[in-house]
């Protein structure tokens, strides 16, 4: 049985788009077994990943070397006998592991001096491969062939076993339509909406007998409580943010029938699960790491200043988003469900 090993990304979006190359690997190879080397906050995405064997723990910091540590893992890996590793990130130490593992094929796009730790080092064309999701699954063909299009869209998967799992852990039912908000943004400030929006777009769809779950890390927090005070502490409204692992976010956001956010890596969540997605986009833009469904609505206001690609505005405004009004969103979300929202 053949074996490859994927040096996966850290950051959830950039994850999430990964799994078509997972898919297209599983065709041109079929019986492989893909394994994911990815930080442990990322592994309950590739157990919700159909062509994924396991995910293996990354056990290395952003920006931590820890050579001699990365070498011993190595020599360990390498009792695992893998045919291939494809490294996604472009650093020279995310291609160290599978030099000192042995693995015999190590595919990969060109840089950070990785020409000697690569033997399938690939030259990135940006032009013919715009997207990220284009680059990541041009490391599934052979040396020169771009991959075909339309790309699939990423999936995972959920149990329904899980669904109600997650549902007892936080006390919950999905008996009314769910509205998802996703408040946060890894990035920086300069791709969050307003909490005052997201609070008046709750208020709209609690009026209309929906309940409202928002979404997020430990550190959005504070985001959720303020959400809930701005649309009055209304018992529709529960804040998810630090209640939640990645795994129960993933299921519980499986049950919305919308879900509206930031440019962030659970937006590109919502999309891999096929649930109907208004994307808010300010600083960054939708050209390169775009929501990846036939289910989306993108919301922009298209400044003249933005995208300017910043964690925080360098104009100190953020009008891209603070001008982005609630009634836009709303009417996005109205094209996508013209029946439940008239």
């Amino acid at each position: 049985m053949q074996q490859i090993l994927v040096i996966a990304p850290s950051w959830v979006g950039d994850a999430v788009m990964a799994e078509p190359l997972y898919r297209r690997l599983a065709e041109r190879h079929p019986g492989v077994a893909i394994d994911l080397f990815a930080p442990a906050w990322t592994l309950p995405l590739a157990a919700r990943m159909a062509s994924v064997r396991q995910g293996v723990v990354n056990p290395f910091g952003h920006g931590a070397l820890r050579l001699a540590e990365r070498w011993r893992l190595g020599r360990q890996l390498a009792a695992q006998g893998y045919d291939q590793a494809v490294v996604l990130p472009n650093s020279l130490k995310s291609a160290l592991l599978p030099w000192f593992a042995g693995i015999p094929l190590r595919t990969g796009f060109v840089g950070e001096w990785r020409r000697g730790v690569l033997n399938d080092a690939r030259a990135l064309d940006k032009t013919a491969l715009p997207t990220m999701v284009e680059r990541f699954c041009a490391l599934a063909e052979a040396p020169g062939v771009l991959p075909a299009k339309p790309i699939a869209h990423p999936q995972l998967q959920v149990a329904a076993d899980s669904r109600t799992q997650a549902l007892a852990q936080v006390g919950l039912d999905a008996a009314r339509p769910v509205l998802a908000l996703c408040p946060g943004a890894e990035y920086g400030a300069a791709k969050r909406w307003p909490t005052a929006h997201f609070a008046r777009l709750a208020q709209d769809f609690l009026a209309r007998g929906w309940q409202v779950w928002v979404f997020g890390s430990a550190k959005d927090q504070a985001m959720g409580q303020e959400i809930a005070q701005l649309a009055g502490q209304p018992t529709g409204l529960v804040n998810l943010c630090g209640r939640t692992g990645l795994d129960q976010a993933i299921d519980l956001m499986s049950l919305a029938q919308l879900a509206v956010c930031n440019d962030s890596g659970l937006m590109h969540i919502a999309a891999a699960l096929n649930v109907p997605l208004v994307a808010l986009y300010g600083s960054s833009s939708p050209g390169f790491t775009p929501p990846l469904t036939n289910r989306a609505e993108i919301v922009s206001l298209k400044l003249d200043c933005s995208p300017c690609f910043k964690r925080e505005c360098p104009l100190g405004h953020t009008h891209c988003l603070t001008q982005l009004a609630p009634e836009r969103v709303w009417s996005a979300a109205q094209r996508l469900l013209p029946d439940m929202l008239p």
